[in-house]
């Protein structure tokens, strides 16, 4: 007797060190017990210590990724990673509610940690537009301080979340990562048919090793989603994970930079 996977599609770039984008996804989704399946819109030549090319895939070959998979698997969960383009964002939008696929999580990639930008200006209205099209999005501060045009504290993340939530009709995890914080690391989410606001607290980690850690957060909610659980549940299973993943290798040794999480916290 057949059992179905509990199948993610992780859409998003790929890097050659294996930290971040598609590669930390498969490693996040494989770590929670779900299947990995992945459309890439971009090759990088990129190692822990930064990025040094980026090869956009041509947008019909990423319709044709998303056809293959698609039209063949049943995804429980959808996660998005960094869309560099208006067209490659609308090609993604419109394959995926072609497809009906209903549960996507949308990390927002639009800003480097060094404060360059990611994506045009021209991107970043076609991915505002897009954003009330998901089940959720995970925005750093940064990126919510694009996405709602204003400074973002830590005094006020319960209220730049929920205001996220309003403005874009969706759910938000609104990561505090980037904040000026003491020992407790706070991430918000936002419940969009709730109003519910959870506050979700973990020990900040003395590292070094957090090279893709929102890309592995991301998928890793994917994951749990697919595996059946709801919103609430799902974040924060994958908070914890992500903890543990940033606990166990927090000494580990990768290249001459910021190494990554230690997904199979082995």
């Amino acid at each position: 007797m057949s059992r179905r996977y509990n199948s993610v599609l992780s859409i998003a770039g790929s890097d050659s060190g294996g930290c971040a984008g598609i590669q930390a996804d498969i490693k996040s989704i494989s770590a929670n017990g779900a299947y990995a399946a992945t459309v890439i819109t971009a090759t990088t030549a990129q190692n822990t210590q930064g990025v040094s090319d980026i090869h956009p895939i041509p947008v019909p070959h990423i319709q044709k990724q998303l056809e293959a998979v698609l039209s063949d698997i049943e995804f429980g969960a959808v996660k998005i990673g960094m869309l560099h383009s208006s067209e490659v964002i609308d090609t993604v939008k419109e394959m995926l509610a072609s497809y009906r696929v209903d549960k996507i999580i949308l990390d927002p990639v639009m800003v480097a940690t060094s404060g360059d930008m990611l994506i045009t200006d021209e991107a970043i209205v076609s991915l505002k537009k897009f954003i009330s099209n998901v089940y959720l999005v995970t925005p750093n501060i940064p990126e919510a301080e694009i996405l709602l045009g204003q400074k973002i504290l830590l005094e006020n993340m319960k209220d730049a979340a929920f205001k996220i939530s309003e403005q874009y009709n969706v759910s938000v995890l609104l990561k505090g990562g980037h904040l000026e914080q003491s020992d407790v690391l706070v991430d918000i989410l936002c419940v969009k048919e709730s109003k519910k606001i959870i506050e979700i607290k973990n020990k900040v980690i003395a590292t070094k090793n957090t090279h893709g850690t929102g890309c592995s957060l991301s998928s890793s909610i994917a994951a749990f989603i697919s595996l059946g659980f709801g919103l609430e549940e799902a974040t924060l299973k994958a908070c914890h994970y992500i903890h543990k993943a940033i606990e166990s290798g927090k000494d580990k040794v990768l290249g001459k930079g910021n190494g990554p999480i230690n997904h199979f916290l082995n």
